[in-house]
């Protein structure tokens, strides 16, 4: 039995989610992150210090919500969860021991292997709107390949940002060469803006378009025709 008496930070629970795993999920938002996105939909976790709380408590708060998210799970999100390492991992294990499958939805520059091991799947999101330097990832994707760990791939596509071809024949290039052949892209929208005016900060993005269907579906075609026309060469 997992000790459950480890205590870390979250900034809020969140039962009913379809979209942070396979299925219907409970998602434990996590305090802190090791970036500082400029569309970050949740500056709360990363300027707010959150409640403290021991592994146990927070099962049992969990474990009140089963039967909804039964045939789906428990999404550790954030923030970053894999900055809190002892914490994911006591809650990760004792959400197996209560057989519930997990996921984690991370930003990929945390490379560990017991983090990745203790989940049941994982959502990486590839932040690419102001580098071009895809690298860190490299390391991560290929930990979970070695794992054998199902990887969900998203990219927040913001115009003006990483629309471009350039860009995403980029993600796509990382992708392939580590063995991915899908990502799904999220467009970028502004219904954040009042966290940042609630935390009395400037919201980086706010002079920019929201990304729009005919956006996203542009760059699905992108993407697909650079994997199509390299996996000829």
């Amino acid at each position: 039995m997992t000790d459950r008496t480890c205590r870390g930070r979250i900034d809020s629970l969140y039962c009913g989610s379809g979209v942070d795993g396979t299925g219907l999920r409970c998602v434990v938002f996590f305090s802190g992150c090791n970036l500082r996105c400029p569309f970050c939909h949740n500056p709360e976790t990363l300027f707010k210090a959150g409640q403290e709380t021991d592994v146990g408590s927070l099962v049992a708060r969990i474990l009140r919500y089963k039967p909804y998210f039964r045939r789906g799970g428990v999404t550790l999100s954030g923030g970053e969860p894999f900055l809190q390492k002892e914490f994911a991992l006591a809650l990760l294990h004792s959400l197996r021991e209560e057989g519930i499958r997990t996921a984690a939805e991370t930003n990929g520059h945390i490379a560990d292997e017991e983090l990745v091991a203790a989940c049941d799947e994982i959502i990486c999101d590839v932040k690419n709107q102001e580098t071009d330097d895809l690298s860190p990832y490299r390391a991560f994707f290929s930990l979970c390949a070695r794992l054998q760990k199902p990887v969900h791939v998203t990219n927040v596509l913001v115009p003006g940002k990483n629309d471009g071809e350039g860009k995403i024949a980029s993600l796509a290039q990382l992708l392939s060469e580590c063995g991915y052949s899908s990502v799904r892209f999220l467009p970028f929208r502004k219904l954040c803006e009042h966290k940042y005016s609630e935390l009395g900060l400037p919201f980086p993005y706010a002079s920019l378009c929201e990304a729009e269907g005919e956006d996203v579906a542009r760059a699905r075609a992108v993407f697909a025709d650079y994997l199509t026309k390299n996996s000829r060469l």
